[in-house]
């Protein structure tokens, strides 16, 4: 569901064409898919593993003349990007939450809107603090006694000492103000997993029945962006749009 519902916001709010950047794209997943709808691409990705793998996929795919750049680099620095720059910036798959100090995360939201030019929409996705708090309710119970736990329930930062790698978990109003606080405007909020979150087999087993599955979907895009299936989601999308105010300046 993650995927599709991606795609799904991502028509709805991208511009027609123009030029996009996939920041902390991975092997590059979204990035193929736009460069197949004709948007010219940029993919940034902070592991060379992973780019390695995105232009192997890019070769095969043969939209590599789509694929402007394949890149190394970080979400907190953007600086090989000038201001103004990309017609829609996306930052998919929850590299925010890996972002683990506060400074840097504010650092990395300024750069995503400074180089998206004004007008242009911006894509984020995070991973969300209640469905996490779920998870060890559900399947880790003897977790809520750990030293880590109430950190992680409170303040949304997650230390890695038990077998998922270090981030940040966020609330949903957590992330739409530390967008706003750069002058961002918050068009919407999206659970993208909704109310299938944590219920990945049975999604996955409806597709069977195409009956089935075609209510499901239904179901989930008129309820996915309903402020409480948005805040239990396991990923939360903010999307936003860049105006003339979105200046910030990077410290």
């Amino acid at each position: 569901m993650e995927f599709e519902t991606t795609l799904h916001f991502l028509k709805k709010h991208l511009p027609r064409k123009g030029r996009v950047l996939d920041a902390g794209g991975g092997p590059g997943r979204y990035a193929l898919e736009l460069a197949k709808h004709g948007f010219e691409v940029v993919l940034l990705d902070i592991t060379q593993a992973n780019l390695e793998f995105a232009r192997r996929q890019i070769k095969r795919s043969k939209v590599k003349g789509k694929v402007g750049q394949v890149v190394e680099g970080s979400i907190v620095d953007l600086s090989q990007f000038s201001d103004n720059t990309f017609d829609a910036v996306l930052c998919l798959g929850g590299p925010l939450s890996h972002v683990l100090d506060q400074h840097d995360r504010e650092l990395a939201i300024k750069e995503l809107i400074r180089v998206a030019k004004q007008g242009a929409p911006i894509f984020v996705s995070v991973m969300g603090r209640l469905s996490i708090l779920i998870v060890e309710l559900a399947l880790f119970p003897d977790e809520l006694e750990k030293s880590f736990f109430i950190p992680m329930r409170d303040g949304g930062d997650y230390d890695g000492r038990s077998g998922f790698t270090a981030c940040h978990f966020f609330l949903p109003e957590e992330l739409v103000n530390a967008f706003k606080s750069q002058g961002l405007s918050v068009l919407e909020m999206v659970g993208l997993e909704g109310l299938g979150s944590h219920y990945g087999r049975k999604i996955n087993a409806l597709a069977k029945n195409k009956k089935r599955w075609r209510i499901w979907q239904e179901t989930h895009y008129q309820t996915c962006t309903h402020p409480a299936v948005v805040g239990i989601s396991e990923l939360i999308l903010l999307i936003g749009k860049k105006s003339a105010a979105s200046q910030p300046i990077l410290e």
